[in-house]
């Protein structure tokens, strides 16, 4: 189809789709066949009511970290550092971990998530040019979730340092970093970091969780110093400048290369097993996430601030790139709908689908589960009773206030008969969330959701 019809089918479908899914607002990018298709529906907040455009700003959260893992290849080509060095190479006298594991830690097992750095650390530390350096000092106190490069679970944290080093090498702060190896090169307009320079611009505002998901949120953005891990807002068609480059082997659309094509090919090459249940193993690149879609190997990244959520997925054989901008904290439903109908028009495939409960073995015992499971900014009580599971979720610390996060008590259901795999939801019209438990090498039993490995830290009391 046209270009012009292409726009006004997509703005029909995701406009149908995102009122469906309680989705306030969002945007739609697509480039296939050379050719880019920009789709909005909604509103950027539903207090003001101003339309979403093609070119409003939204928050990609952790699709930052791909562009922050571009500039540490860069610096590698560069030959200032190589994914073998170890922070305490290029970071003397900082520590990480209440073990100091400096020494050990390498850019690579930030990168992939590997470090085993208990990395949910929330903690405003200012708004000043120095604050991922004073983030830098809360690093001594973090926990350790296992040994490094032992096993995968997801850091925020880990991305700080390395936007830490990325200041270090190169004398300035992230965010001048930021524009100066990407922004700047790629030509992208309606890219930025600071709410000073969002709000001159047509920018998304957050909304909350169901069942309120229809107000917004009280906060605009994380603390600064989260830059590095998902503090990037950007239009839909930066989103995808961005995401061609890796496409073109590094090369942005004027021809500027911005990466060489080794690197680019190398941040998207399996690096560590992400623990999954229920459909086709994923693996993290460096740090491109990589999944199957039947006979279709996909790169990209998903995202989640305050109130907003993003996803970006790419098909390298095809060139097609995609990407969903939304202002909701609840949009996996919106997610599925419009990544299905997309990439099953484009390529027959669709996103793996999620589990589900099935029936366990009859009076199956799971109550060797039982316990509580803790990491910073989250905490995990689980409670054996003869029906099953019964879990009590919790956000702590910093981020329980910036979520305005409540308490949940769910029933978790088998995914499967291994008694280790579980689903649950707070209400029939979410998709369901893996729970998985398993031990650590010190023989430590942990709970696995949410992309983070929590250890089980004591025993609970009382009857959920």
């Amino acid at each position: 189809m046209t270009k012009s019809d292409a726009t006004a089918y997509w703005t029909a479908r995701l406009t149908e789709l995102a009122a469906a899914g309680q989705v306030p607002g969002a945007v739609l990018g697509i480039w296939a066949d050379g050719q880019q298709t920009l789709a909005c529906a909604g509103v950027l907040s539903t207090v003001t009511g101003v339309p979403v455009t093609s070119d409003s700003v939204f928050q990609l959260g952790s699709i930052t970290k791909p562009w922050t893992a571009t500039m540490i290849m860069q610096l590698a080509e560069e030959g200032k550092l190589s994914l073998d060095s170890t922070v305490a190479q290029l970071l003397p006298g900082l520590k990480v971990g209440v073990t100091d594991v400096s020494e050990v830690v390498t850019i690579r097992q930030l990168l992939t998530h590997t470090s085993g750095i208990d990395g949910d650390i929330f903690t405003d530390t200012g708004r000043g040019d120095d604050c991922i350096e004073r983030y830098m000092a809360l690093l001594a106190d973090a926990g350790l979730t296992y040994p490094p490069g032992a096993a995968y679970s997801y850091s925020n944290s880990g991305f700080v340092l390395l936007g830490r080093i990325i200041e270090v090498l190169d004398g300035r702060v992230w965010d001048e970093s930021l524009r100066q190896r990407l922004i700047g090169p790629l030509g992208l307009a309606s890219t930025v970091t600071l709410p000073e320079e969002a709000i001159l611009r047509r920018a998304a505002v957050g909304h909350r969780e169901h069942p309120r998901e229809l107000d917004p949120v009280s906060s605009w953005m994380l603390a600064r110093a989260l830059g590095p891990a998902g503090l990037i807002t950007a239009s839909a068609a930066d989103v995808l400048a961005f995401a061609r480059m890796h496409l073109d082997g590094g090369i942005g659309g004027d021809g500027v290369r911005v990466l060489s094509e080794d690197s680019a090919a190398a941040m998207r090459q399996p690096q560590a097993r992400i623990p999954t249940a229920g459909h086709a193993a994923d693996w993290v690149g460096l740090p491109w996430r990589l999944r199957q879609w039947g006979d279709r190997q996909l790169f990209g990244h998903d995202g989640s601030t305050i109130g907003q959520t993003a996803y970006l997925r790419i098909e390298p054989d095809s060139g097609i790139a995609v990407c969903l901008l939304t202002n909701a904290a609840d949009s996996q439903n919106l997610y599925r709908a419009v990544f299905s109908e997309v990439f099953g028009e484009l390529l027959g495939v669709t996103p793996p689908a999620d589990p589900e409960p099935v029936s366990g073995p009859a009076g199956a015992d799971y109550s060797r589960h039982a316990g509580r499971y803790e990491r910073v900014s989250r905490r995990y009580d689980i409670f054996g009773r003869a029906s099953g599971l019964r879990a009590v979720f919790e956000t702590t610390g910093q981020l329980a206030a910036l979520r305005e996060s409540q308490t949940e008590e769910l029933d978790l259901y088998p995914s499967d008969a291994s008694g280790e795999n579980f689903v649950c939801r707070s209400h029939d019209a979410e998709p369901w969330t893996s729970v998985s438990f398993g031990t650590l090498a010190d023989g430590t039993a942990y709970l696995y959701s949410g992309g983070r490995v929590t250890r089980r830290t004591g025993d609970v009391t009382g009857v959920a």
